[in-house]
């Protein structure tokens, strides 16, 4: 048996990376396809070019390593069944859950990696590939968080920003309040905060002051105040996809900081730790599935098997991104959308694999 082990252990790494080798770069080519009119208007170099294609293997092949993954198993499996070796091995007495044993070591190998490159390696090659994207092809594009602003800086000041240009470096309808011991000292308020460059100095129109001292009301207004405060404003909107480009440790520290703050986006920050986790866990699950679909003979031989590992490996990849998008755009708990999918996948495994038994 541990000739068959090594056998089958060497087909799924082997398939596996040439399933990449073969549509990474045509998924390449259709993406220069598409963006070849921004780069002759940008006046992009070769180098820069290449640079940025070398970080969107390493975005592009990690999002979609499942699928890759999944119909890889499928591929080989159904060869393996349709020269008859699967029936061979399980009428040697082996049972079919040490039939498995090889498929799930080659997917803890290929899980090792896969988790490797989301904690370590994608997050460097996702931040320079959306600094680029945002830079030469979406320009314009929305990517920092400019409305309704709310941040704690410090344990007793708290920051409103209703609206941020990052462009000119100015708030609007800003506020910011100091509390000692739970009670408000003082409050600012101004139509506007600007960053004034030159003069490095933070300039506020219509400024007003309220602040109490010994139970009564101090007010001060000013047309105009020209000051320095412990406050960066581009700090104050955070560019959306700044925890896809963090590393494992840098991620965690990330998060608390935001969670201080009150980010508004610590769900989808959250969200971005948890599926580090469970998309790496993934590879153990889509293996099963593609085990017990593909290792018995099928009318219609092994288009019938292709076909329906497409299907699920897209379901799967349907799944996850809708509870993306509900983490997004509403309340949903983000260790929830992270791990459904693996969830509703592992019991259809559980299913297939009794009924692949039989």
């Amino acid at each position: 048996m541990k000739l068959l082990d090594l056998y089958i252990i060497k087909k799924y790494i082997s398939t596996f990376t040439v399933m990449l080798v073969l549509f990474i770069p045509i998924s390449v080519l259709v993406d220069l396809s598409q963006k070849i009119d921004k780069f002759k208007e940008n006046e992009l170099s070769a180098t820069e070019i290449l640079s940025h294609y070398y970080d969107f293997v390493w975005v592009f092949g990690y999002q979609l390593f499942p699928i890759f993954l999944f119909l890889s198993v499928i591929w080989f499996t159904s060869k393996l069944a349709s020269n008859t070796e699967v029936i061979a091995v399980l009428s040697s007495g082996i049972s079919f859950y040490r039939y498995l044993r090889p498929f799930l070591i080659s997917a803890s190998i290929i899980a090792v990696l896969a988790f490797g490159a989301s904690m370590f390696w994608v997050p460097n090659a996702s931040e320079s590939y959306n600094s680029f994207k945002y830079e030469y092809i979406n320009k314009g594009r929305k990517v920092m968080l400019t409305e309704n602003i709310y941040k704690q800086i410090g344990d007793d000041d708290f920051i409103y920003i209703s609206n941020y240009n990052a462009s000119r470096q100015v708030g609007y309808n800003f506020t910011w309040e100091h509390f000692e011991d739970n009670q408000l000292v003082y409050k600012i308020k101004a139509q506007n905060i600007r960053w004034v460059e030159k003069d490095s100095i933070h300039r506020l129109s219509q400024f007003f002051q309220r602040t109490i001292v010994d139970d009564k009301e101090v007010i001060r207004k000013e047309a105009r105040l020209d000051t320095l405060l412990a406050l960066d404003l581009n700090a104050m909107a955070p560019v959306t996809y700044k925890a896809h480009t963090l590393n494992f440790f840098e991620l965690n520290e990330y998060i608390e900081q935001e969670r201080e703050n009150g980010s508004p986006l610590i769900n989808s920050h959250l969200l971005v730790r948890h599926k580090r986790w469970s998309l790496p866990i993934s590879a153990f699950i889509l293996t099963l599935i593609a085990v017990a679909v593909a290792s018995f003979k099928k009318r219609g031989g092994m288009g019938i098997n292709l076909a329906m590992g497409i299907i699920l490996a897209f379901l799967y990849i349907f799944f996850d991104k809708i509870f993306e998008v509900m983490v997004e755009k509403s309340n949903f708990t983000p260790w929830l959308a992270a791990w459904i999918p693996n969830a509703l996948f592992a019991v259809l495994s559980v299913y297939l694999l009794r009924h692949a038994k039989r």
